[in-house]
Order: C-alpha cells, then structure tokens, then sequence
C-alpha cells in the first residue's frame, strides 16, 4: 500500500516497551517517519485531569458523546479513558472502528471487539453499514471524517446505542455546526433535530504545556440540558455558550476559559499560555482581572 500511494498511517507495538503510531511518507525521493508513542497502560480519569462529569458520560446507556480538538490534544488517550471505565463497570458489548487501532483494550466486563481499516474492514463507511447487525452496545467511531461517517453516527446513537467519536474542531459551537454543515441545505432541519435528541455530551480539549514539566489538559465540556436541544433544533447554536457560561454547578458544563483561568490560579500554567490558548480572549482577560490577576504587561490586543 505504500508503494502504491508514497503514504502510510499504522500502529504498531513492541514487546515490553510500548506501542506506536506512525506516519510513513517521502520527502525528496526519500522515506520519511513521524512517530508517536501509545502506552500500553491506559490512564485513568484521575490521571488525565477529567472532571467527575465525564465519569458520568460513561453511565449513559445510549447516545451519541463527541471528543474533540487539534491533532496532538489528547483525544485518543481521553477517549481510550472513557472506554476502559466502560469496559471495568459495565457488561456490554463494544466495538470500535479505527484508522488505526491506537489502544489495545482486553476483555473485562465488556466482550471488547476491535476493527482497523485496511485491515479488518475496508473502510468507516463499509463497517458502520454492518455495525447494527453486530449487536453491539457501545460503538466507538475513530475519526466521522465525512458525510455517511456522520450519518451513520447519528443512526446508531438514534437507534439506542452509545456512540463515541472524534472531530477535528476547536470548540463545542464549531462542533456542532460542522455536523450540521456537513448535509446539504434541504437536510439540516432534520440532522438539527436528529443531532438536538442524540447528543449527550461534547468535550473539546487542548495539551498546554505545565508549569514545571509535561502537559495538562484543558477542557470545554457541554451537556445538552433542555434550553441547549431547543436551541440546536431552532438553529440557534451561537446562543449555547452562554448557557454553558452558567451551567457549570449544576449541569457540569464548563467553557474553555473557565478552565484555563482555574488552570492559571492553580498556578499549573503561564499566563502567556492562558492568555494564548483562548478564543475569546477578552473575556479571560476581564475574568483574571476581576480576581486581580490579569498581567499589566499584556494585552488582550497582542493575542489577537
């Protein structure tokens, strides 16, 4: 397969030492790598920094929770996470489809059933056709990169499942309207209305360097409580982060800039890197200095 498209995404392990992910490409007539490791011990809630509301997301018997970011954020590792609790607490059966297989889970509870594209299915499209006649309980989708990805996504949480997936987005409102952007116009009355009934739940996360060493995670979480379905079914997405804003004690909610300035008053990340990493930066900035702890030395402006 490489020889025929100079290009190639595996996963791989090595004894006693770790697995890997790589990408094989050329370069100047030359064979290139980049090359990323993937423990075989999968970390868990505490671990990664996850609040007690994503415990909750793993209770749910059906639905449809979206895990989100760039590429390098952690999404593998949050979401190998969220199915290993599956797979200690629950008794299901769970399938997941991979481009590649990244985590390796063994049976526990769960009766744990792993597909990777080109390998054991030709594609996402070929395996989610088949999915439902699998009798499967949770269904995790590696990447919905695509219309019949997303539709078939929808389905299965529709049809009582708990779906997982990722997106390449950076925030739950871009979430949300790249699923709904996806269909042409004539459908998106419908998938606002299929995707305000399905969904359970969306996380958006970024990897910021830590203070000291090493990473943490920053986290946007949504729960759709009734005023967020209302809004998606009436195409009125914009208006959700203001819910969220409010909905942090009593639903879980939490937007990114709550977290990162609870991340900068524990003092776990630069003010720089707080400042830097948010999308709405005028906001963070008038919330550290309510507490006193915005830096007269930068302004929002210089972010922009």
């Amino acid at each position: 397969k490489f020889e025929e498209n100079n290009e190639l995404d595996l996963s791989f392990g090595v004894k006693n030492l770790s697995r890997f992910r790589a990408n094989i490409f050329v370069q100047r007539g030359a064979v290139a790598a980049a090359i990323r490791t993937i423990p075989f011990k999968i970390k868990t809630f505490q671990e990664l920094g996850l609040p007690e509301i994503v415990s909750d997301l793993c209770k749910k018997p059906r639905g449809l929770i979206l895990v989100t970011g760039p590429t390098g954020s952690g999404k593998s590792t949050t979401l190998a996470s969220m199915i290993d609790k599956i797979n200690s607490e629950r008794q299901e059966h769970l399938i997941t489809i991979e481009d590649p297989i990244e985590y390796l889970h063994p049976h526990k509870k769960c009766l744990v059933n792993q597909r990777e594209v080109n390998a054991d299915t030709k594609s996402f499209k070929d395996a989610l056709k088949y999915i439902l006649r699998q009798d499967p309980d949770v269904v995790l989708i590696g990447e919905m990169r695509d219309l019949e990805t997303i539709e078939a996504a929808l389905t299965i949480a529709e049809t009582g499942h708990l779906t997982f997936a990722t997106l390449h987005t950076n925030s739950c409102a871009q979430t949300m309207n790249r699923i709904i952007d996806v269909f042409p116009p004539h459908q998106q009355s419908q998938v606002r209305a299929q995707l305000s009934f399905v969904l359970e739940g969306v996380m958006s996360q970024q990897l910021i360097p830590k203070i000291g060493g090493g990473r943490v995670l920053a986290l946007e979480i949504m729960i759709p409580n009734t005023a967020i379905r209302a809004l998606i079914r009436d195409d009125k997405i914009h208006q959700v982060y203001s819910i969220m804003q409010t909905g942090q004690s009593k639903f879980g909610m939490q937007t990114l800039n709550q977290n990162l300035y609870e991340l900068y008053v524990k003092k776990l990340i630069s003010y720089d890197d707080c400042i830097g990493r948010s999308s709405n930066v005028d906001e963070l900035v008038q919330m550290l200095g309510r507490s006193g702890l915005a830096s007269a030395q930068v302004t929002p402006k210089e972010y922009r």
